[in-house]
């Protein structure tokens, strides 16, 4: 293949991922299920497009993307948001995977004969909740927030969990001299340098963001990916849970006052999809479907069983002493969802070479689909028949969402204010901003400055603004003057005594006097302030630079301010439509400051 070919590929596969996301919510069937079927028709057991049976590489793509994930999210999340329901988390994080797990395994041992060792490594393969899985889901919710984060910080924590009951029964299978003491030291040594690295990473990563100002807001980005690769890395080459590591420097970003955290986080939100695509395409590709059918029973009966039985008993016991009603307990444990988790956990056998371990993939795939398929599409409406959901998102959305601003016709920008600027030292209201845009926040070093006319610009600032798209052109004009000078609005040339000057009105040409909602200048006077804007047609109202104002519109008229606001009392006495009077009583008022 070559690369052009492979490039191809890829492309399309993301493309195909997105279309699947898109009729999952037609069909209200989680995503992330349509992913991994879309794999297994492209596999070399389905259409034979691809064949891939590359387990290596599988676990490898599985482990970056679980990291990703898991960054994005800590990072939505925060140490503030997660610190109140702190205890419940990790307790269904520690214990409800341990209880799980041996619920689970107990049932496999029985249900395919295995040894005890190999049914609690089954068990442990699918002990996890799925931190893709619950993110997608509480992002559609509207669960109480309370409950939410507790998922929420659960799915972070037990991943780690997981990993290393995975790996302490691989090898206790593996050496005879390998025991229970083993597996305690092992959780205590990887949990605590995991927690640690975190820790340390995120809080470096927050210091030196918030004391280092980045030439381009792209950058912060790339500075956050690397905080997550750092975090991962340095704690799994200290022989730490590289996972847990990773969610904690996301939960420490999260919290922290960095620069540019939106741009951050949205970056980190299309990362985290294009790796659970990326990742469930993968783990379908090495899903044989004609393979399943000799486990097809046994594998549903056990995916039942960690549902209806292990889930709900673990949560039960590990929130035992925690403050939740008997429906939250219930509803805690109905939202155990698997998804990619178990899958890459399954690898880690196979690699490993557990006898009869390419058996464990298919049965785990079982889970995934039931636990999906079952819990996913019911969990809102049972929750919301049990009266656990409320009227708020089960997450916070921000205040300001751009995408929805872009939408409306408007943008928020950024302008930084250089040293040099003619800008410098300039009050608020000499910006000389158009009608429509607004100055909502100045950034001065670590401080929001809410604006006021008689606010002062420094160097260093940030101005953040929101523009409507009508007058993005102004603005660059607007931009150019705060760099260069002259600063503020144009000059009267004249100042002409109140009444004094002559009225006229005439029709307005659009080809010859341009936009009505925004003149430049009326019949080769310059305007020196834009007053207002009509919004049910287009119009405007004024100031010229010979100190003269003017109503644009379908009809123009141009005169002193008493002249002015004279004919727009006798429009207001001869209109009808509410819209309209509307705006000739905003001329009125405003004419009258």
């Amino acid at each position: 293949m070559t690369d052009g070919e492979l490039i191809l590929v890829a492309g399309a596969l993301l493309a195909a991922g997105i279309a699947a996301s898109l009729l999952a919510q037609r069909i209200r069937l989680p995503g992330l299920l349509l992913f991994l079927g879309l794999g297994m028709a492209i596999g070399s057991d389905g259409l034979g497009w691809i064949d891939f049976n590359d387990y290596e590489l599988a676990r490898t793509i599985g482990i970056v993307a679980l990291a990703l994930i898991l960054f994005e999210g800590g990072l939505l999340a925060g140490f503030e948001e997660i610190r109140p329901v702190l205890r419940p988390a990790v307790g269904l994080a520690v214990v409800g995977t341990f209880v799980t797990a041996g619920i689970t395994g107990m049932a496999a041992v029985w249900l395919f004969d295995l040894e005890t060792l190999e049914g609690l490594l089954l068990g442990s393969i699918i002990a996890s909740t799925d931190g893709a899985a619950i993110f997608a889901l509480l992002r559609g919710s509207t669960l109480r927030r309370k409950l939410a984060r507790t998922l929420e910080g659960e799915a972070g924590f037990n991943d780690p969990v997981a990993v290393l009951l995975v790996i302490g029964f691989i090898d206790w299978i593996q050496k005879p001299d390998y025991g229970a003491s083993d597996m305690a030291i092992l959780f205590v040594l990887e949990l605590g340098i995991g927690a640690a690295a975190g820790i340390a990473v995120g809080w470096l990563a927050v210091k030196g963001l918030q004391r280092t100002r980045l030439d381009s807001t792209g950058l912060y980005p790339v500075a956050s990916l690397a905080t997550a690769a750092v975090a991962f890395g340095a704690a799994d080459t200290l022989h730490g849970s590289g996972f847990l590591a990773v969610y904690v420097a996301g939960l420490a970003l999260g919290s922290g006052r960095i620069p540019a955290k939106r741009t951050v986080t949205v970056f980190h939100q299309g990362l985290a999809w294009v790796a659970q695509i990326a990742l469930f395409l993968a783990l379908g590709l090495l899903v044989f479907p004609s393979k399943l059918g000799d486990v097809a029973v046994e594998g549903m009966a056990l995916a039942l069983v960690l549902v209806l039985v292990a889930r709900p008993v673990a949560t039960f016991i590990s929130t035992a002493f925690d403050r939740f009603s008997t429906v939250e307990r219930a509803v805690l444990g109905w939202a155990g969802l698997r998804g990619a988790v178990p899958v890459v956990l399954a690898t880690f056998p196979v690699i490993e070479g557990v006898p009869d371990s390419r058996v464990y993939f298919n049965i785990v795939f079982f889970a995934v689909v039931i636990s999906t398929l079952l819990q996913g599409t019911t969990f809102e409406p049972i929750a919301r028949r049990l009266g656990v959901t409320t009227s708020e998102p089960a997450l916070p959305r921000p205040l300001v969402e751009t995408g929805t601003i872009r939408r409306l016709g408007a943008e928020v920008v950024e302008f930084p204010v250089g040293p040099e600027y003619a800008l410098v030292g300039h009050r608020v209201r000499d910006l000389g901003l158009p009608r429509d845009a607004l100055l909502s926040v100045i950034v001065r070093g670590e401080e929001a400055v809410l604006p006021r006319g008689s606010t002062r610009i420094e160097a260093g600032d940030r101005l953040h603004l929101v523009v409507r798209s009508e007058v993005a052109r102004q603005m660059d004009e607007v931009v150019a003057r705060w760099e260069t000078g002259p600063v503020g609005l144009p000059r009267l040339e004249r100042r002409p005594a109140i009444g004094s000057a002559v009225f006229s009105s005439r029709p307005w040409d659009g080809e010859r006097d341009g936009d009505a909602a925004y003149p430049q200048a009326i019949d080769g006077v310059p305007v020196r302030e834009h007053l207002r804007t009509r919004r049910d047609r287009r119009g405007a109202l004024v100031a010229l630079v010979d100190g003269r104002c003017a109503i644009t519109g379908r009809t123009l008229a141009v005169g002193g301010t008493r002249q002015v606001q004279a004919y727009a009392r006798r429009r207001l006495t001869r209109e009808t439509d509410d819209t309209a009077r509307a705006w000739w009583q905003e001329v009125i008022g405003a004419l009258a400051r």
